[in-house]
């Protein structure tokens, strides 16, 4: 994947921040802290576990523009033709509220379009609301799916 910053514009990003693709952008530590810490999901998360998920992953970042800092980060596992799973979506307390949630994934959204995978799938215990403003919808038979779990 290269770099894309096209879809800050498309997916309604506040003025003063842009997303990027660009995995060498990603700030590991930053993104590893917000997660094994703050992140119902991974909290505990060892460091080595997120490293290799980021060099396994499409990685999405939401930097500011005026300090380079990032402020949020999405990750999804693709094969890159049939399916893709949204995760670790993560957005800095200091600037929710914001609407970048919403951007990024709307970002994710356009940025997998052309792949031409047929689902995308996300977990999610309290956002229902971000995912659905982009077309997300609950599983329609979520008797069919199953999970292993270690």
């Amino acid at each position: 994947m290269t770099d894309s910053t096209d879809s800050t514009a498309a997916a309604g990003l506040a003025e003063g921040y842009e997303i990027s693709t660009d995995r060498d952008r990603v700030d590991a530590g930053r993104v590893h802290h917000w997660l094994s810490t703050d992140a119902y999901w991974a909290i505990g998360r060892p460091r080595e576990t997120q490293d290799r998920a980021i060099a396994g992953s499409l990685n999405f970042g939401v930097y500011n523009t005026a300090t380079g800092d990032q402020v949020a980060y999405a990750r999804v596992v693709t094969d890159g033709a049939t399916f893709a799973w949204l995760c670790d979506v993560y957005v800095d307390p200091g600037v929710r509220g914001k609407g970048i949630g919403t951007a990024l994934v709307a970002a994710v959204r356009e940025e997998l379009r052309p792949y031409g995978v047929r689902r995308v799938l996300l977990a999610t215990h309290d956002a229902h609301e971000v995912y659905e403003r982009v077309g997300f919808e609950a599983l329609a038979k979520p008797e069919q799916w199953m999970v292993l779990t270690f």
